[in-house]
């Protein structure tokens, strides 16, 4: 016999029961992962878990298809499945029902050369390295690519004396001849605004965790290591070190022993599904910047992407959220 409950207080339920085995990070990413669930039982009259099917799960499937990515849907989708589970054994949803919850196959690394990460997975990654990480190179690394969108080789290219922290802004230069060309050449070269919190950061990295060593040009890198300025490769890993969900939740979404796996190894980062290259920070901001209503001109300036490109590779956001922002635009008219 089925109990009534509410998906309020059905998920509060759930959350009281896990919260003495999770972490409070953990813990925090459940919930907001099954307040999307709550929204769309509110969106579509679902006022009892009782009446949850599996027609009902995939039609919330179809409804988050419509907003984020593969490894985000299936993150969620996993959270949803532990979920209904749960509710099954309260008697709150029909038997085998967290059985008819499928998610979408993730293959590896073979599906991110078009991921993007999610603005989400931004704030817990910079509320984690400003907590444990404040100020280290991986932290000014990941968010500066996050802020600017700026390309790796753009930001391994910067000079200290590129930085201007009262202004609060830094000069992007194509430096060919010492060994940091731009892609776009002298046309990628720009002055892009920070926000104050990126520049506080930066300067207590200039401060104290700054190697203070020229490259072999003479030149003092404003990302500087104890040997300079660091490789591409040296970027790359540590935003595929930093995307990994057990490093900032202590949780994998994949159903892997932690403690077993093998992307766990530095420099086998890559080889989590969920971890993603620099390429992929610069899509999300993109989209992010798009999204907050920020104009394609504006962002096409600071990213230096053209109109065209903007349009074709990076421009990520779904038909709901291009529909929203035409929506705002026409009701201001």
């Amino acid at each position: 016999m089925l109990e009534s409950i509410t998906p309020e207080d059905a998920v509060e339920a759930y959350l009281n029961e896990r919260e003495a085995e999770l972490s409070d990070s953990s813990l925090q990413n459940q919930r907001y992962r099954l307040q999307r669930f709550i929204e769309w039982c509110e969106e579509v009259g679902l006022e009892d878990m009782n009446n949850m099917t599996g027609r009902r799960a995939h039609d919330y499937k179809m409804w988050r298809a419509e907003d984020v990515k593969p490894i985000t849907l299936k993150t969620q989708l996993d959270t949803l499945r532990v979920f209904l589970e749960f509710c099954e054994r309260i008697e709150a949803v029909p038997e085998h029902v967290h059985e008819k919850v499928s998610s979408p196959p993730i293959t590896g690394n073979g599906d991110q050369s078009n991921e993007m990460i999610e603005p989400e997975e931004v704030d817990r990654i910079l509320a984690y390295l400003d907590k444990w990480e404040h100020a280290s190179l991986t932290h000014v690394v990941f968010h500066l690519l996050w802020h600017t969108g700026m390309r790796s080789g753009s930001a391994r290219g910067l000079d200290v004396d590129d930085y201007d922290s009262d202004g609060g802004f830094v000069e992007i230069h194509h430096r060919p001849d010492t060994g940091t060309p731009l892609k776009n050449k002298e046309n990628g070269e720009r002055h892009i605004n920070l926000i104050r919190e990126l520049c506080d950061t930066l300067d207590d990295f200039l401060k104290f965790n700054h190697g203070n060593v020229a490259d072999d040009h003479g030149r003092m890198p404003l990302l500087g290591t104890s040997r300079g300025r660091p490789a591409l490769s040296t970027i790359r890993r540590k935003v595929y070190q930093m995307t990994r969900p057990c490093v900032y939740t202590d949780e994998c979404p994949h159903d892997r022993k932690i403690d077993d796996c093998e992307a766990t190894e530095s420099d086998h980062a890559s080889k989590c599904p969920s971890s993603v290259s620099p390429h992929a920070i610069r899509r999300g901001s993109i989209t992010y910047h798009l999204n907050a209503g920020v104009p394609k001109e504006v962002v096409s300036d600071r990213m230096n992407v053209s109109d065209e490109v903007l349009e074709k590779h990076y421009d990520e956001r779904t038909a709901g959220e291009r529909r929203g922002q035409r929506r705002s635009y026409l009701d201001d008219l």
